[in-house]
């Protein structure tokens, strides 16, 4: 049954209801059954004897399509495919109208498929990559200024009770603003960038006019959906140290603090689909944060870790290009180096500002790579689950796709 307007219906072929559900013949199959175009009749699986040739093949059409399942067998998914070295009849190369073959896709593809919309739709992906860090720096920057004060104390004062807790407050609402400003960015640019990638993948070229023209129906949903996402991030995040800090207790806070850690992971992960959801299905939120967690189910560890990494890759370019941005400030900081030592310089206007400008070009250049692998992994999972690359192969052009017809004897 079709349950989401995104583009091809749910719901995997291995329920029986795929294309091939209709085409298995029976278990005592005559000679002219409709056998599968990628494997032989039953019964001649093994090498054929000495001065024997082997059975002739018809030939798969273009594409890659569902096969006809043999007798006795459950049909197999479109996507399925076999050894290409091993056997008679191996399933031709994947489509690749765009940045990514139309087929379940391995870690480098999506991290390489990502890069290649980068490099392929610059103009339109670091516009709006660039407007969403300048926005969020200069929160940041802000955020950085008040709270400095207390995170500056000489070494040459003694630290009081109050202080220190001030201090304490003061950095878990610095490293708090900056992550979750960096999430939101991260939420913004996936969902506004989803349809370049989606133009990507079938090999077609994007403008900015076109992709906000396409963002733009669909804003206030988006604002819905950021704000649920944030709300329950907050929530994951804040809620199991809320105990320990309403009562005082640094033991209940130092607990609570690894429990909110995890639940943030799973938040995020669980629901990290929802932007590209919205944006491709033109749901509502509610039905994108659902359509998240149901391809996200069964597959956590695989999202989790292709996340992982790409953070891991992104967090040390963006530190590669924000280098040279702190050497600049530290020449220019007032005091110059003794300034970064006892602190003094963190409060400076120029050290904000140059160390922002860095960060704002890290940001522009290695978030689209984030966001990309997140609407890359959520266009895999709907292949690996709906066959989508059938719809994608359509919407491209690919002629012969998925077809079963055999071309030959």
């Amino acid at each position: 049954m079709n349950d989401s307007p995104g583009w091809a219906a749910p719901g995997s072929p291995s329920d029986g209801q795929g294309p091939d559900a209709a085409q298995q013949p029976p278990a005592g199959g005559s000679a002219d059954s409709k056998w599968s175009a990628a494997q032989p009749p039953p019964g001649q699986w093994g090498s054929p004897a000495a001065g024997q040739t082997p059975p002739q093949q018809p030939q798969q059409a273009a594409g890659w399509g569902a096969y006809p399942s043999q007798p006795g067998q459950q049909p197999a998914a479109p996507y399925a495919y076999g050894n290409p070295g091993g056997g008679w009849g191996g399933p031709p190369p994947a489509a690749k109208p765009g940045v990514i073959p139309l087929r379940p896709l391995g870690l480098g593809e999506i991290l390489d498929g990502a890069v290649a919309t980068l490099r392929g739709h610059w103009r339109s992906v670091l516009s709006v990559s660039l407007v969403v860090a300048a926005l969020s720096e200069i929160a940041l920057l802000a955020v950085q200024r008040l709270t400095m004060d207390s995170l500056t104390v000489p070494d040459t004062q003694p630290t009081t009770p109050a202080q220190a807790v001030r201090a304490l407050g003061d950095a878990g609402f610095l490293y708090g603003a900056q992550y979750y400003l960096e999430v939101l960015g991260l939420i913004l640019v996936t969902a506004l960038l989803a349809p370049t990638v989606s133009r990507a993948v079938l090999g077609q070229p994007s403008t900015l006019g076109g992709t906000l023209k396409a963002v733009r129906p669909l804003a206030p949903r988006l604002l819905g959906l950021t704000g649920l996402l944030l709300l329950g991030s907050l929530a994951a995040g804040l809620l199991p140290a809320l105990p320990g800090i309403l009562l005082g207790s640094a033991a209940l806070t130092a607990l609570g603090i690894p429990i909110g850690l995890v639940l943030l992971a799973w938040f995020y992960v669980t629901f990290a689909l929802a932007p590209p959801a919205l944006m491709l299905e033109r749901g509502t939120p509610a039905a994108a944060l659902r359509r998240s967690a149901k391809l996200v189910r069964g597959s956590w560890w695989r999202v989790f870790g292709i996340s992982l990494l790409t953070w891991i890759i992104r967090t040390i370019t963006s530190t590669v290009i924000v280098m040279p941005f702190a050497a600049i400030a530290m020449v220019l900081a007032p005091g110059g180096l003794s300034g970064f030592l006892d602190g003094s310089a963190a409060l400076s206007w120029t050290v904000l500002v140059i160390t922002g400008i860095g960060a704002i070009v890290g940001a522009t250049v290695t978030t689209p790579m984030q966001t990309g692998v997140t609407t890359l992994l959520y266009i895999d999972q709907r292949i690996r689950r709906e066959a989508l690359d059938l719809e994608l192969a359509r919407a491209a052009g690919v002629e012969g796709y998925g077809s079963t017809t055999p071309t030959g004897g």
